[in-house]
């Protein structure tokens, strides 16, 4: 049994290994479009019934504006570069949610919703569109089905754990199985998030140079953010879902350069579609 799990979680690893576009990061995603679309719509349906939608229509539409041009810069991209399909599957949907939460986020597919507490550390147009190009970065580079993945790697690495300390004493069980569980939390999953909201930064910063931002918002976004009230409570970065802010500020300065150079390579390169 253990090494079927072993050669299970090898081929799966082999199987749905593929690249990130643009960053060339090198990710694990097995889990369908088709399957997990229509439930991200569904359920996207669903949070907008049940949560109060801003009557602010000078703010929607500034959120909705900003939407549509970084996903076309997004959807340009995907169309010039042979994602054709996946370009297709997109069902673009921006939302201003009244709520005092400082955030914002996208589901699978392209589900988009902003919270109006989150305006503020926006501060301007080009900072929805930092924010903007952040949250569609998430779906672009599929982050979300990376997720669920890597969840259900973790799982098969937990069963074999339990099989393979499964004649020991209850002290070892229970040592081993503390040792995967910490292992598992602070070298893979906090790690493994981080690394996607470095990369949604870096990604963000591309798309939103590209439908005609100002990048250097991106950096002024997570610099009023470090100067909010509840910023120091924050836990440290190694302990925590995603980088500290001034570890966002540094990265997004460093890769300013870079983000300019390809976004404008990706804006003067041909659709082939």
């Amino acid at each position: 049994m253990k090494k079927i799990i072993s050669l299970s979680l090898l081929l799966m690893f082999i199987v749905s290994c593929s690249t990130v576009p643009i960053t060339g990061r090198k990710r694990i995603n097995f889990v369908n479009d088709a399957e997990i679309l229509p439930a991200s719509f569904a359920q996207y349906e669903g949070f907008l019934k049940e949560n109060k939608i801003s009557s602010d229509k000078k703010k929607t539409n500034e959120i909705q504006t900003v939407g549509l041009n970084i996903s076309k810069a997004v959807d340009k991209f995907m169309r010039a570069n042979g994602m054709v399909a996946e370009a297709d599957s997109y069902r673009w949907e921006f939302n201003l949610i009244d709520d005092a939460t400082v955030n914002a986020w996208c589901m699978p597919g392209g589900k988009v919703v902003f919270y109006t507490g989150i305006l503020p550390i926006c501060d301007n147009i080009d900072g929805i569109a930092a924010v903007m190009g952040h949250e569609v970065a998430h779906a672009f580079a599929k982050h979300g089905q990376e997720r669920m993945s890597t969840g259900t790697l973790l799982e098969y690495g937990g069963a074999a754990v339990a099989l393979g300390t499964a004649n020991k004493d209850p002290k070892t069980q229970q040592i081993w199985n503390t040792a995967f569980g910490l292992g598992a939390q602070f070298g893979i999953a906090l790690p493994f998030s981080r690394s996607h909201e470095t990369e949604a930064d870096k990604l963000g910063m591309v798309f939103m140079i590209m439908a005609g931002y100002n990048p250097e918002e991106a950096i002024n976004v997570w610099i009023r953010m470090s100067q909010r009230a509840d910023a120091s409570s924050a836990p440290p970065e190694f302990m925590s879902t995603h980088p500290s802010n001034e570890t966002r500020i540094q990265n997004l300065r460093a890769y300013l350069p870079t983000a300019t150079s390809l976004a404008k390579k990706y804006n003067t390169t041909p659709t082939k579609s």
